[in-house]
């Protein structure tokens, strides 16, 4: 008999007659099943939530602060549970499985305060030559029905970062979890449904992404939030043209290692950049760029941490690196190294696949005719290279690139920090750590084919609404 996970539709937890194997990446055992949506069950959450929008949008922020104040101090009671589902469906290994709900706690708290102090201007219209005897107030309003759609490496914070500002908001949602990584969603749904969040109002619905495009044009759906691939968010939002549309799509971030920066007190920090989660999070360092005066003690350093990384099971609390998340995957970052090395790529440390584990690859000698430095390479592969002392060539480098989410600068010189800010063309500038850090508060989305519009509560929110104006007679 299956073990089958109902999906979650609209406040009822429903069994469906189809299902899809969710496996342990690290033991390739099925975990459990999972009942999908079918196009029937898709249109009936919109239908659904599109109802429960007068509703959403008439609860009091009170009333919001209470129901993501309740979902975060779940999650908190629930902390173990969330870490382990989330080790053993991502493969995250526990230490940064942990991380991750506390960071989703943060996620909900955040939103739950910000559903208090929704943006408002209130100000004179006597400003001009007119002298207007009127005032206007400028209110913020939810767009409606919210259409989510998370990929598998922050199966629980990337799904909150939709979720939280969509209950603050006051927007309905309908989100669609990876198909590899759907549990942790639907444990987080049983939290939702337990709150005054309205019922019709939410769903979490696992299902084919062949099925789900077709409704990115739906009528009642007002807002398409989608966090993954360049390739698949820009077909998202051409296919949903009319729709507010914001796109989290990662890149090939880079950090810069300049003169003034003290190597041992940065390596530790540099290498979790580059090779947590085996490199799969947007904005892990992909390419460092060292000052001549420090690239070889950097490299020696960096070479003998990673060496000393812990392989192992992710719900082991001591690995530090474990597998992919499957081994398509894996032969990817196999195929890709071989074409950089093949252009002329050098190893500063090979690494071997087994299966759909690949060991570090630390490269030097790479260019942008090479997929590890072009493109995002999502893998434990990163490459270090020199550049010649001057920040502008530094900069330069980071630049050429199609991609701008964020980049790292460890420098102690303000003119190199504030050359750095007015002139990388990245989302984020980190100042003293490397592109990997966020905060969930903060804006946090790129430029150039990263990405479109700012995620981070307050902006999310933001993007979940739109200002309406009253022109006011004295």
């Amino acid at each position: 008999m299956k073990n089958i996970h109902p999906l979650y539709l609209s406040g009822n937890f429903l069994s469906t007659n189809h299902t899809l194997p969710v496996i342990n990446p690290y033991t390739n055992q099925i975990i459990q099943y999972v009942s999908l949506a079918d196009e029937s069950v898709i249109e009936s959450a919109i239908q659904k939530a599109y109802q429960a929008f007068s509703l959403t949008k008439t609860l009091s922020s009170y009333h919001r602060y209470k129901i993501l104040s309740f979902i975060a101090q779940q999650i908190e009671q629930q902390k173990e549970e969330f870490a382990t589902l989330i080790a053993t469906e991502a493969a995250k290994p526990y230490k940064y499985a942990i991380a991750e709900v506390n960071r989703a706690i943060q996620t909900f708290t955040i939103a739950s305060e910000e559903s208090k102090r929704l943006p408002y201007e209130y100000f004179s219209l006597d400003t001009t030559s007119d002298q207007l005897q009127r005032e206007a107030l400028v209110k913020r309003f939810p767009v409606g029905v919210v259409l989510a759609i998370t990929p598998f490496n922050f199966p629980l914070n990337l799904v909150a970062h939709k979720i939280a500002p969509a209950i603050a908001a006051g927007c309905p949602f309908i989100l669609k979890p990876a198909s590899v990584t759907p549990l942790t969603a639907l444990k987080l749904a049983e939290i939702i449904h337990q709150t005054e969040w309205p019922k019709e109002a939410a769903s979490v619905l696992p299902c084919p992404s062949s099925i789900i495009e077709k409704y990115l044009r739906h009528p009642l759906v007002a807002k398409v939030s989608f966090t993954g691939s360049p390739a698949v968010g820009w077909k998202i939002k051409s296919i949903a043209a009319s729709k507010k549309v914001t796109l989290e799509l990662g890149g090939n971030a880079a950090t810069i290692i300049t003169e003034s920066a003290d190597v041992e007190k940065i390596i530790d920090h540099c290498v979790v950049a580059g090779f947590a989660y085996s490199g799969q999070i947007c904005i892990h360092t992909q390419r460092f760029f060292v000052h001549p005066a420090h690239f070889q003690k950097f490299t020696q350093l960096f070479i003998e941490k990673v060496k000393q990384m812990r392989y192992g099971d992710p719900l082991d609390k001591s690995t530090e690196i474990s597998v992919m998340i499957d081994e398509a995957n894996a032969i990817r970052t196999e195929q890709w190294v071989q074409e950089a090395i093949e252009k002329g790529a050098k190893f500063l440390l090979s690494g071997k696949r087994n299966g759909n584990y690949h060991e570090p690859v630390i490269l030097t000698n790479t260019n942008n005719s090479m997929k590890v430095y072009a493109e995002e390479v999502f893998a434990p592969v990163v490459s270090i290279e020199q550049y010649n002392g001057d920040i502008k060539e530094a900069v330069q480098r980071v630049n050429d690139s199609k991609y701008g989410l964020q980049c790292g600068v460890f420098t102690n010189d303000i003119k190199e920090l504030n050359y750095c800010f007015e002139h990388i063309e990245c989302g984020g500038i980190i100042h003293n750590a490397c592109s990997i850090l966020r905060h969930d508060a903060m804006p946090y989305g790129g430029i150039k084919e990263s990405g479109f519009g700012r995620e981070g509560v307050k902006y999310a929110i933001e993007e979940m609404t739109e200002r309406k104006l009253l022109v006011k007679e004295n």
